[in-house]
């Protein structure tokens, strides 16, 4: 890498890291004066709140919104080189387009990098530290902790031979029953279990039945076995049974392709909104690759009106990518549309965007 290169990189990376860090800053004091009544009577210290909310809700925020301000950092200091005629130096100096571009294309990987990391692995566990804590202390009373709490009527198909019904599970708790257990052999059932409660011991990560009455059938006749408890080494965790929508979100993506195996084969429905987050953890690191050049095109033009003009353009852009985005979303959860092709329409119609961008711009 040469000056120009690390020039560049430099205040690209200072930008973003800058912005985010404002922004991060603003959102705290955003939400801290939203919940400031539930923190109260939470009873928690400040120190307590800290590590169980916060620690959770910032990597969220910061991953939410990371490809717009990539964009908008982009814009700006692109923007004030344009206006100082740095661009048009660099470019009278013999220097290719395509080679000022190089430093925008290692400063993107370098950041959709980092949020590949995130979304698959850290994202997921701080979504599951601020759920859980929003569920006990802020949202006690509303209908998303009834949702994420409480799941009824849970089927499951344990492996070819084996059903098994759960009328009532607590996710918070890991408690749940009355369960049943059928085991068949072709269209006959050899064996029925019942429970009063199951729950997960996380000490041995297994499952628990309590008052548990089973029959097993026989061509001889029927034995009854009563037991107070009993391990079950079953192939499912809490996380899959969890009946509400914000659970694809709490999933690191190896659990989460998981979660979307098992759930087919128990023959449940509606696993679009599952798949298309799935992919777009992937396509959201594309995103921030290619905002990061498209801004660099848009804004290395210098134009009168300067970085006010750059960032209306860059806006603009941004808003018809999120439009995009929630009709492809919207089109497959919905609809018929398949949703690999739902998470990564945006970035190809943007592929597009950008070459007739860089075609146009001047060299």
């Amino acid at each position: 890498m040469k000056k120009l290169d690390w020039y560049i990189l430099r205040k690209f990376l200072t930008t973003f890291f800058f912005s985010i860090f404002l922004f991060a800053v603003i959102a705290i004091v955003v939400d801290i004066s939203e919940k400031t009544d539930d923190f109260v009577r939470s009873g928690l210290g400040v120190r307590k709140i800290i590590t169980d909310y916060y620690f959770g809700f910032i990597p969220h925020i910061i991953a939410l919104l990371l490809p717009l301000f990539v964009f908008i950092s982009v814009i700006f200091f692109t923007s004030k080189m344009a206006g100082r005629s740095e661009i048009i130096a660099i470019l009278a100096s013999g220097v290719s387009y395509q080679r000022w571009l190089r430093p925008y294309w290692i400063g993107g990987v370098i950041l959709a990098s980092i949020l590949f990391v995130a979304n698959m692995y850290v994202v997921p566990k701080a979504n599951n530290v601020r759920g859980n804590f929003e569920a006990r202390y802020i949202d006690a009373n509303s209908s998303y902790t009834r949702l994420l709490s409480t799941s009824s009527n849970i089927y499951l198909r344990i492996d070819s031979f084996t059903y098994a019904g759960i009328y009532s599970y607590d996710t918070l708790t890991k408690r749940g029953g009355p369960v049943f257990l059928y085991r068949v052999n072709g269209e006959k059932l050899v064996e029925n279990t019942r429970a009063a409660v199951i729950l997960y011991d996380t000490a041995i990560k297994k499952w628990k039945f309590e008052s548990v009455i089973s029959r097993v059938t026989a061509p001889l006749g029927e034995t009854v076995v009563s037991e107070p408890t009993r391990v079950m080494n079953f192939n499912f965790t809490p996380y899959d049974l969890s009946r509400d929508k914000y659970t694809k979100d709490k999933l690191t993506s190896p659990e989460l392709a998981r979660f979307i195996s098992l759930e087919e084969l128990r023959g449940s429905e509606g696993l679009n909104d599952l798949k298309v987050e799935m992919y777009r953890r992937q396509a959201v690191c594309v995103t921030v690759l290619l905002l990061t050049v498209i801004g660099a095109v848009v804004a290395g033009r210098k134009v009168r009106g300067g970085s006010g003009v750059h960032l209306a353009l860059g806006f603009v852009t941004a808003a018809l990518f999120i439009i995009a985005d929630r009709f492809s979303t919207i089109f497959s959860t919905k609809g018929d549309l398949p949703p690999v092709i739902a998470a990564w329409i945006p970035n190809l119609i943007f592929v597009f965007v950008f070459w007739y961008l860089y075609r146009k711009a001047p060299k």
